[in-house]
């Protein structure tokens, strides 16, 4: 797949917005490896500047700063908007219209007068909120739960909007619990995944929200970066918007366990109070539409997600420079 991404991304101007977040980071780093004239723009809210990948052009800066949108949208062939308030951040302080409606609606009015060659937007399976079944189709309904979930949908009906009104080209995908190299536990905005591991090396109970049963279906970094690659790339992807998954639904106090045995360290497990955040009971989405349009699926199991996941945490010395245990406040 790495000939076909060069081959497309070589020499290209391309914006990523967020770009110094977990997974805007990685689609950098990637289109950087590819060949391709990266600029990010990032405020920083969330991400770090040492995420921004070397050979990256940075800009700090906000989606919410229209002058500042117009100008690198229109310097960019394509625009990666990975740009957005976080579920954690959105539900704490519920101001994130601005930022991932508004910063949205930035991006699709700058593209539209410099003609693009696709944007690709960054939604979420928070849309679907408790599925009526599952697996979770594209076209399920949809119910969003949290301000947050909210807020990306909204960016989703913008930018079909521009679509359907101006023949903007747009991609869409929607990422269900993204984990990986480069989730750095010490964010305090950072996913489950990486707070375990923090928790689990420090020698501390797991702290669970609620009783654990609670399933989501966790997404290797790498294979969430080939698909948002696709979208931007695959001329059946225009229009479109594709569940970012594996297909493979996991408790919550089996992901627990699974991350002991990837540290090679015993866990225990307390169950403390739920959330606001916490109110979706089953997640698990249905990939077949990736996998039929695009030729994606994804290749790397949660058992080897862990693992890589856990000697990245250790030999980037997360494992032994933690000045204090890890809180319980994991993203379920």
């Amino acid at each position: 797949m790495n000939g076909v991404f060069e081959q497309a991304f070589r020499g290209r101007r391309v914006l990523v917005t967020g770009g110094a977040g977990f997974v805007g980071g990685a689609v950098a780093q990637r289109l950087v490896e590819l060949g391709a004239q990266v600029t990010v723009l990032d405020d920083l809210f969330t991400g770090l500047p040492e995420t921004v990948p070397n050979g990256a052009r940075f800009v700090q800066g906000s989606v919410t700063d229209q002058a500042l949108i117009n100008d690198l949208v229109a310097e960019n062939a394509l625009v990666f908007h990975l740009a957005a308030r976080n579920i954690i951040a959105s539900t704490k302080n519920p101001d994130d219209f601005e930022t991932n409606i508004g910063g949205t609606l930035n991006v699709l009015m700058a593209a539209r007068e410099t003609k693009v060659d696709r944007i690709v937007y960054s939604s979420s399976t928070s849309i679907y909120g408790n599925p009526r079944s599952i697996p979770i189709n594209e076209d399920d309904l949809l119910i969003p739960l949290t301000p947050y979930a909210v807020s990306k949908l909204g960016g989703e009906h913008y930018c079909f909007a521009f679509y359907e009104s101006y023949g903007l080209p747009i991609g869409c995908v929607r990422y269900s619990n993204i984990y990986g190299p480069g989730q750095r536990p010490d964010n305090p905005y950072c996913g489950v995944v990486s707070k375990f591991l923090a928790m689990t090396d420090d020698g501390a109970p797991i702290s669970i929200h609620g009783d654990g049963e609670q399933t989501r279906d966790f997404t290797f970094i790498d294979d969430a970066v080939d698909a948002t690659l696709l979208t931007a790339i695959h001329p059946r992807a225009e229009g479109e918007v594709f569940n970012v998954g594996t297909g493979i639904e996991t408790s919550v106090n089996q992901l627990a366990r699974m991350i002991g045995r990837a540290l090679d360290i015993p866990v225990t497990l307390e169950h403390i109070d739920r959330r606001d955040v916490d109110n979706i009971r089953r997640r698990v989405v249905n990939i077949e539409k990736a996998r039929r349009m695009l030729r994606w699926a994804p290749q790397i199991t949660l058992e080897q997600g862990l693992a890589r996941t856990a000697i990245w945490f250790r030999e980037t010395g997360f494992a032994a420079e933690r000045d204090a245990p890890a809180t319980g406040a994991a993203t379920h």
